[in-house]
């Protein structure tokens, strides 16, 4: 029972840091940042005065500025993952005959990955300038609630567009604003969403058939032990029959790095898997990170200037337009044309 309680403090805490990761994914004002500051209040009392100043300006830089951070410790997970599958996971298959195609399905699942990668990270979001401002306030229609018409960006003077938000980590407005991604170190956005939700669907696959073919060979080298049909000496010299923790020390005695890497890897298959359906359920229903979170919080919002008093405001996603349609729209967003023939 040691041993599991160690296991058991390891997947906690592997899922903890994961959670918070992905809390300061996207936020202005992230749950960690919040601790932080809060703490940091605390702290002021004790730490010097110049050890504040340079804490503030690296957190500043890391969760309000640009910075290729995620990214590098997003590539280096990858890394280490796919280090330890390749010389570990793989050579152990091959040996006992695993079917080829299975083994390079990680592989292959992960070139397609970066490729998302990459032209999320490097395309261009859908950026509001005062060039195409005009043309794109005449894509979207302003819903009255969410989005107002009329309404200027204070920074980057232009008129905002229905569904734009100013990112002030990019300091622009972006078209059809869904959230800043840390991750890829850029905006989501109407050019790239497409891309995104592909790279979330790729990266969740890719994750899984690692954790599919690590676990297909851990269940065989148990097989091939006969160690799940037999017994064990326990701490007192008694035969005791084998269980799934003993089987779990077995293995992890055996195969230490396979072992928490199955374990880090099934964590982020998991909430990779949240977050896909999530992202799905916005695709599909033609809502952004933005609109959706704006809306759970509309109940408790004061009444905007053009809505009377009297009335109590009401929200309805005007947006969508059937599943095939909305899907649709993700990946070749509306021009100002296709608009006006509709």
């Amino acid at each position: 029972m040691d041993f599991l309680t160690l296991f058991l403090i390891y997947l906690c805490s592997v899922l903890a840091v994961t959670a918070l990761l992905c809390l300061c994914s996207g936020r202005k004002e992230s749950f960690l940042t919040r601790s932080v500051d809060r703490a940091s209040q605390v702290l002021s009392l004790v730490i010097p005065t110049q050890l504040q100043r340079v804490t503030h300006q690296a957190l500043h830089r890391i969760f309000h500025t640009r910075s290729c951070l995620f990214v590098v410790l997003h590539v280096a997970l990858q890394a280490a993952v796919f280090g330890e599958y390749t010389w570990e996971v793989f050579v152990y298959c091959w040996e006992l005959q695993f079917h080829l195609l299975l083994l390079l399905l990680p592989y292959l699942l992960l070139a397609g990955n970066l490729a998302c990668f990459l032209l999320c990270s490097r395309a261009n979001p859908g950026t509001v300038t005062k060039s195409n401002a005009a043309s794109l306030v005449k894509v979207y229609a302003y819903d009255g609630v969410l989005f107002q018409r009329g309404l200027v960006c204070p920074t980057c003077t232009v008129e905002k567009p229905a569904r734009s938000k100013h990112c002030s980590v990019c300091r622009t407005c972006v078209h059809r604003f869904d959230h800043h991604c840390v991750w890829v170190n850029n905006c989501i956005g109407a050019s790239n969403a497409g891309v995104f939700l592909l790279y979330l669907l790729s990266l969740t696959a890719t994750a899984g058939a690692v954790a599919a073919v690590t676990a297909a060979f851990l269940i065989q080298v148990l097989l091939l032990s006969n160690i799940m049909h037999g017994t064990y000496l326990d701490a007192q010299g008694q035969e005791q029959p084998v269980e799934i923790p003993f089987l779990v020390q077995h293995l992890f005695l055996t195969f230490p790095r396979i072992v928490f890497m199955l374990g880090f890897v099934i964590l982020l298959t998991l909430i990779l898997g949240g977050y896909c359906s999530f992202s799905l359920y916005l695709a599909l229903t033609n809502q952004t990170t933005n609109e959706w979170c704006k809306s759970r919080r509309f109940g408790g919002s004061p009444h905007l200037p053009s809505q009377p008093h009297d009335r109590p405001l009401v929200y309805k996603n005007i947006y969508s337009k059937g599943i095939w349609r909305n899907l649709k729209e993700i990946f070749n967003p509306p021009t100002v044309l296709e608009r006006k023939k509709k």
